[in-house]
């Protein structure tokens, strides 16, 4: 005989259930706010009765959020700072590191001042990173020199789709053999 769930749970065991939820998700994943936010709802939307209003589940969502965030388990903006980092240090371009922040939910003003931080550190950071991506998909400078001319468009297109702006682009596509080498010294 299969037992019937038909007891209602108070309050105080659901925000404690999905509090459970929420810890063992930071503590796997280390997510932004908003990445959280739309687990928990997924989560709890699966397992709970269809009898649930899905607006009191995100005040409840909430409750847990402003717990976590007020006992500093999760963080936007250190969140935002450790995605850009090592985004850079990947290759990504600013527009990209903007665009994946944006994609996770985090808000505007710390996009901004993360943008502002690696800006500040390095004025021509997409540059660099550019050149990351050259060496690491072995186009541009990094070709033979027979090639390049060949793939010229091909190559510009594939930093464009990477997120970095035409100027920034051709200006890595036209560095000789031999200051590519240097640059790639320095990193």
């Amino acid at each position: 005989m299969i037992p019937i769930r038909n007891r209602k749970k108070t309050l105080k065991v659901t925000v404690e259930e999905m509090r459970n939820f929420a810890f063992a998700y930071v503590e796997k994943y280390a997510p932004s706010k908003q990445q959280l936010k739309t687990y928990l709802l997924k989560k709890y939307m699966k397992l709970s009765a269809t009898d649930v209003k899905k607006k009191d589940v995100n005040k409840l969502i909430d409750i847990v959020l402003s717990d976590l965030e007020k006992n500093r388990f999760i963080n936007d903006q250190f969140y935002s700072e450790s995605k850009a980092k090592s985004m850079i240090q990947r290759g990504n371009s600013i527009n990209k590191i903007r665009n994946y922040l944006i994609g996770k939910g985090i808000n505007d003003e710390f996009i901004k001042d993360t943008v502002d931080r690696i800006n500040e550190d390095n004025s021509d950071q997409d540059f660099f990173s550019a050149i990351k991506i050259c060496k690491k998909k072995r186009i541009g400078p990094a070709r033979i020199e027979d090639n390049r001319t060949l793939i010229y468009k091909k190559d510009i297109s594939l930093l464009a789709r990477n997120g970095f702006d035409f100027e920034t682009s051709r200006k890595v596509m036209d560095i000789d053999k031999d200051e590519y080498l240097k640059i790639i010294n320095l990193l």
